[in-house]
């Protein structure tokens, strides 16, 4: 049986509630694992380095607007920003009918932009859900007019395709009652605690994570949000860590779970924090964490969710550029894009992976697979790299045609990634190999130049 969740429940014996949920919420230790079996857990992912992330909810009707007026920031925290009452909120649940909705469509795009997996909001801060759960009613298929089940679409497109599925899930919840719907008009306060809080966790965020984890097929990963609120703790973030796991073993998830992200810069700032990856928003980090899993995500423009006024798009040049530049730091690049409310990924956005994916057909091999660059700085570009080769991704042409690449070792060969059959001359010195390139740069995004070496890169210069 379903449960309807509504603000106007009246929470009776919180103290009682509170006192006799909250043993049940423990620290548990994490799952014995060996440095090899976590390598191969995490090997797909380090391996595919380029993702979709998709923000898609209630939030794409009002489009950045409410009641005539536009709302600052980003467009999925409307509901908070404009200090939308649960009641009001929950009306667009009506009017949410993406008709335009075509799963395979979507996957196609992603395919086609050369990204490897797609993570999508299964549940917002907003609280609406995108798939058939059993323990609420505010989802796609009771709530809304739609009454087509997203995520198993979605989940049949991916397999089809070969695309990775995974979820982006929110442990704060505004529209439930026993999580942040009381904190109304300024959901996302850190100065009040729901004491009920406990009650939310293991009778619904924790059913709602085994619905996801069990009727929708193997999950690469789950991206959780919202874990800064007061209410949850590192206790909870093991549990749910752990949990997660038990029912799907090969799961990877985000540092997000735990408790010490160190704010928009991403990483955990306690390594006893749960979690296998770090995730810095919005910035790629200077250089890369060594030893470290980490993935960037960012916006196409400025919003996540959709917001009809936000036309600052970047360019595909510079989101290529991103790709490489988180390459060869060792991290992965997890771009985004936010449908409208009729189920359509912005034209722009469109067009630009489309860009994107010229670019990663041509030279893909030049970044799925690679590890970081063993070169501090380059003067020209970026660098990525995999056994016995050097992957030199250009983005300052040099002028006079010889490219000045900082390592003391023999090359075996050098070549263009597109026209590997014709060898490029290569010469070593005291500053390093100069490569005799083409006067004329092969793709004015990046071009990338091929080095094949035996043994490990030395870098000229370096202790």
């Amino acid at each position: 049986m379903k449960i309807a969740v509504r603000p106007s429940v009246v929470v009776l014996a919180v103290a009682i509630a509170f006192c006799t949920l909250a043993p049940s919420i423990r620290a548990a230790a994490p799952a014995a694992e060996t440095k090899e079996q976590r390598d191969q857990r995490m090997a797909w992912w380090r391996d595919a380095r380029f993702g979709m992330f998709i923000h898609w909810g209630l939030y794409a009707v009002p489009a950045g607007e409410w009641n005539g007026k536009k709302v600052g920031s980003i467009g999925e925290w409307i509901m908070n920003n404009a200090h939308i009452p649960v009641a009001d909120y929950e009306k667009l649940a009506g009017q949410f009918n993406p008709v335009k909705f075509d799963a395979k469509a979507w996957v196609a795009i992603a395919k086609g932009a050369g990204m490897k997996y797609i993570v999508i909001t299964s549940k917002h801060h907003d609280g609406f859900c995108l798939w058939d759960s059993k323990v609420s009613t505010y989802d796609i298929m009771d709530a809304s007019p739609f009454k087509r089940d997203i995520i198993k679409e979605l989940a049949a497109a991916c397999k089809e395709q070969g695309l990775t599925l995974c979820f982006y899930h929110s442990i704060m919840d505004w529209h439930h009652p026993d999580a942040q719907a009381p904190h109304f008009p300024d959901y996302n306060t850190g100065k009040k605690k729901n004491p009920n809080f406990p009650k939310y966790f293991e009778e619904y965020l924790k059913p709602q994570l085994k619905e996801l984890l069990t009727n929708y097929g193997k999950i690469g990963v789950l991206w959780f949000d919202g874990e800064w609120i007061p209410e949850y703790t590192e206790e909870m973030g093991w549990e749910v860590y752990n949990y997660c796991k038990s029912i799907q073993p090969d799961l990877i998830i985000n540092n997000r779970v735990g408790k010490s992200r160190k704010g928009m810069s991403g990483m955990s700032a306690n390594k006893q924090s749960a979690g296998d990856f770090g995730t810095p928003e919005q910035e790629i980090p200077a250089t890369g964490f060594p030893g470290m899993d980490w993935e960037s995500c960012m916006t196409m423009n400025d919003t996540w969710g959709f917001k009809k006024d936000d036309l600052k798009w970047k360019s595909s040049e510079k989101m290529v550029r991103m790709l490489i530049d988180c390459g060869s730091k060792g991290g992965n690049f997890l771009l985004n894009v936010g449908p409208t409310a009729e189920g359509e990924i912005p034209a722009a956005s469109v067009e630009r992976l489309a860009e994107v994916g010229r670019w990663t057909k041509a030279n893909g091999a030049a970044v799925y697979g690679t590890t970081a660059s063993p070169f501090a700085k380059l003067a020209w570009g970026k660098a990525t790299q995999k056994p016995g080769k050097v992957f030199l991704h250009v983005f300052d042409w040099p002028k006079d045609g010889a490219l000045l690449v900082p390592m003391s070792n023999k090359p075996a060969k050098a070549y263009l990634l597109t026209a590997p059959d014709k060898a490029l001359e290569a010469t070593a010195t005291d500053a390093g190999v100069t490569i005799k390139v083409p006067a004329e740069a092969p793709d004015k995004v990046a071009s990338v130049v091929v080095v094949e070496v035996e043994g490990d890169v030395k870098v000229v210069g370096a202790k």
